[in-house]
């Protein structure tokens, strides 16, 4: 054999992914792993989630009202922009020690916030909790990918995709809980995913053994200094414009152009890497592509509706924040049960696609029969709604991920992974700030058009959209007023969300059905093998 083809095929050995060696895991063990990364996932995700209902009384004990929205917008930001970068270290550092790292980072955050004395402190210990978030969240998928095939895969990704619905719900009922209750307050609200990150750092500590590789590649500081002031200029834009600044302002042009230098940059400094961060070549591949541009739409779709679902429920229906968080129970029930039982079935049959497809399909219907509803709209109709919602979520969400990375290659695992995840990200604070913005305008229209149809003035001190409690007291005919106008306003954002579904939709069915592998890498992994031993 000449001394060039051995030594290309010695290198190609080299940066086989740990799953090439890997330990064979029986069931028992997959599950300890996965009790571990859902532990993991969802002590991190209701931290982004549980302080909200607190914030309130935050503001009041720290002072700051002027940086309220900091205190959420500084866990996203840095949970998005970080989240590529851990999936490219752990492929330097191995997955055990990064996600580890991400545990303790997220648990020395959390006590920090807990702990904070002014909103400043507060603020930047969000920050850094939320690169230990990007990294959970990332690595939690990444690892599944190592311990188990993508054909196994279908049955265990089901209760991972369930941890999202379930923080969403459970996070703002936890925070309500811990801020009303005698001896507690707000401080607890970081507290209380301390012991459980801790858990979650045990048992990965006892059950997970994957074996490092030593790689030949050095850190690519240029890329990772573009792609993260890129992204993050994007999501200072999207988290604040509207709220800090107006959307026509200087800061919006000048967060814009920082964003797309910094991005063409970024995708020069890609290009010329010897090991970029988001390889080009990832961009080259259709189902990569397909599936990022779908998790995008999903996460404009889904966040937008979870941000302004709850707003209809406390401020039309007049419900408290704890009955609103149980009206979202039927979407966790159902996210749940279609993700695991499309995961059975996607297991035995190997065949995949139909499931995003019908899921996103249900999104599209579930947004079309959420913008229907009315004042007088009745709790099971909206609970239907929203059941729906779930369905095609669960569908969905790990399906897509379950593409992405059985049609990557084994040295791009991590990036792909990591690379869908940030896309969904991504999606999310666009659909946060784009329907916010939908809601902002047509309200004020909204409401304009019905004073004037009744032949009504607003009441002293304007008749607009305050808390809901403050809602619930006006006087009528102002207080309905102000709700037939939030009803008209949210049907044009849920209407808004249809034909994002929709192109997800598009984006899934031209997805190419790749035939699950049941080995844990592509190729032939056994001769591979092989060629190691001999």
């Amino acid at each position: 054999m000449p001394t060039r083809t051995l030594a290309a095929r010695l290198v190609n050995i080299r940066i086989l992914d740990t799953v090439a060696t890997r330990t064979h895991y029986t069931h028992r063990e997959i599950l300890e792993i996965l009790s571990g990364l859902m532990l993991a996932m969802l002590t991190s995700m209701i931290s982004t989630s549980v302080v909200g209902t607190a914030l309130p009384t935050i503001v009041g004990e720290l002072g700051g009202q002027e940086q309220y929205s900091w205190v959420a917008t500084a866990t996203m930001l840095t949970m998005t922009v970080s989240t590529p970068l851990w999936g490219k270290l752990s492929d330097l550092f191995g997955r055990k020690l990064l996600f580890q790292t991400a545990l303790v980072t997220f648990v020395a955050a959390s006590l920090a916030a807990g702990m904070s004395q002014d909103m400043g402190q507060l603020i930047a210990a969000r920050a850094v909790q939320g690169l230990g978030v990007g990294g959970l969240s990332a690595l939690s998928q990444v690892i599944l990918g190592d311990v188990v095939s993508p054909r196994e895969r279908g049955r265990y990704s089901g209760y991972m995709g369930a941890v999202f619905g379930i923080s969403t719900v459970a996070g703002p009922l936890l925070g309500g809980f811990l801020v009303d209750a005698d001896g507690l307050g707000w401080r607890w609200c970081f507290y209380v995913c301390v012991p459980l990150a801790v858990v979650a750092f045990l048992v990965i500590q006892k059950v997970l053994r994957l074996p490092r590789i030593k790689r030949d590649t050095t850190v690519d500081v240029w890329g990772a200094t573009t792609i993260t002031a890129s992204a993050g200029a994007l999501m200072l834009l999207l988290s604040l414009g509207g709220h800090e600044f107006e959307w026509n302002s200087l800061w919006t042009y000048l967060l814009g152009s920082v964003s797309l230098v910094m991005l063409a940059l970024a995708v020069l400094a890609e290009r010329g890497a010897r090991d970029p961060i988001l390889p080009p070549r990832l961009f080259r591949d259709r189902t990569f592509v397909l599936t990022s541009l779908a998790s995008l739409l999903v996460g404009i779709a889904l966040f937008g509706a979870m941000i302004y679902l709850p707003q209809y429920l406390q401020i039309v229906k007049g419900m408290s924040p704890t009955a609103s968080g149980l009206m979202m129970l039927p979407m966790v029930g159902t996210m749940f049960v279609s993700g695991v039982v499309s995961g059975k079935i996607v297991t035995s049959t190997g065949r995949w696609k139909a499931f995003p497809v019908a899921g996103m399909v249900l999104v599209a219907v579930a947004l079309y029969l959420l913008s229907r509803l009315h004042v007088d709209s009745g709790q099971w109709v909206v609970g239907l709604d929203i059941a729906v919602l779930g369905a095609g979520l669960g569908l969905t969400m790990q399906m897509l991920i379950l593409a992405a990375q059985n049609a990557a290659e084994p040295r791009d695992m991590a990036a792909t992974t990591a690379g869908v995840s940030f896309f969904r990200s991504l999606g999310g604070a666009v659909g946060v700030a784009a329907f916010g913005a939908i809601l902002t305008n047509r309200l004020k229209d909204e409401m304009a058009g019905l004073m004037a149809a009744a032949h009504v003035r607003p009441p002293a001190g304007g008749a607009h959209l305050g808390t809901p409690e403050a809602i619930q007291g006006l006087p009528e005919p102002y207080r309905g007023i102000v709700l037939e106008a939030f009803t008209r306003a949210l049907e044009t954002v849920f209407l808004v969300g249809v034909p994002i579904a929709l192109l997800g939709f598009v984006a899934v069915l031209f997805l190419k059905e790749l035939p699950l592998r049941s080995g844990r890498t592509p190729g032939r992994p056994e001769r591979v093998t092989e060629e190691v031993a001999k």
